[in-house]
């Protein structure tokens, strides 16, 4: 284990698989307190174990982050646990469905639009609400915010999950440019296709077809992400604030 992040406690959210669980494990072995926080009260719960298994510190955290009374209760018990917060990563996020803009029908396709914004969009707004006003009375620290390329460049078949993602870049420089000075630093971290469980669950040709999207010829990994998120909430990013950190094998650049 590292000492990096010894006597700061952390608030991940869709960290119950996926890049949430990378990043939350990652911080528990660097020595920071993590609450593991997701929709699925027994994935949160199982990163906990693994947090703790590898002798990390770690207290599960459960309910939709649409829902702003669950951001406020979530930063309450980081504090109620482990007496203050300094590093908060709103990572949680769905895909929703796929299909031009115009398609969308009024009814099922509207109803999926509401809750991608919810979750994707919202729950960032609500989390900083709570963790910003935590972090400054703890004495600063840093909020990672995960976009994606789709908040960097467009997808004609993904016009909500582009457009969420978009506003958690802009939301991200809006509440850097205010918290810089009360010692909280905000960024914004945009990865490409990462190989999680969820991608893995698609058959190798698609895999292999997204992959020759990136210049670098595949995948990305939940560690090469994880270490760009956890160089933003160390110290040694302390002149960086407001900024959109790529992290997608070339998508972007081409």
């Amino acid at each position: 284990m590292s000492s990096e992040f010894e006597g700061k406690v952390a608030l991940v959210t869709g960290a119950g698989a996926g890049l949430g669980q990378g990043v939350a494990v990652a911080l528990g072995a660097r020595g920071a307190s993590v609450l593991v926080h997701d929709l699925d009260a027994d994935s949160a719960r199982a990163v906990v174990e693994q947090i703790t298994a590898a002798g990390g510190t770690a207290v599960a955290g459960q309910g939709d982050v649409a829902d702003p009374a669950v951001m406020k209760a979530a930063v309450e018990q980081a504090v109620e646990a482990f007496g203050g917060l300094h590093l908060a990563v709103n990572n949680a996020g769905i895909g929703g469905p796929r299909g031009q803009l115009e398609d969308y029908d009024d009814s099922d396709g509207f109803a999926a639009y509401d809750r991608l914004i919810d979750i994707n969009l919202n729950s960032v707004f609500y989390g900083m609400r709570y963790q910003l006003p935590a972090i400054i009375a703890a004495g600063g620290g840093a909020v990672v915010n995960m976009s994606s390329i789709y908040g960097v460049v467009g997808d004609s078949t993904v016009a909500p999950y582009t457009a969420a993602k978009h506003g958690v870049a802009g939301m991200t420089k809006a509440a850097a440019a205010g918290a810089a000075a009360r010692g909280v630093r905000v960024n914004s971290v945009h990865p490409g296709y990462i190989r999680t469980r969820l991608l893995e669950e698609v058959s190798k040709e698609v895999q292999d077809l997204i992959a020759t999207k990136h210049p670098i010829g595949r995948l990305g990994t939940v560690d090469e992400v994880t270490e760009v998120v956890l160089f933003l909430l160390s110290e040694r990013a302390s002149f960086v604030v407001g900024a959109q950190f790529v992290v997608d094998g070339g998508f972007t650049a081409v």
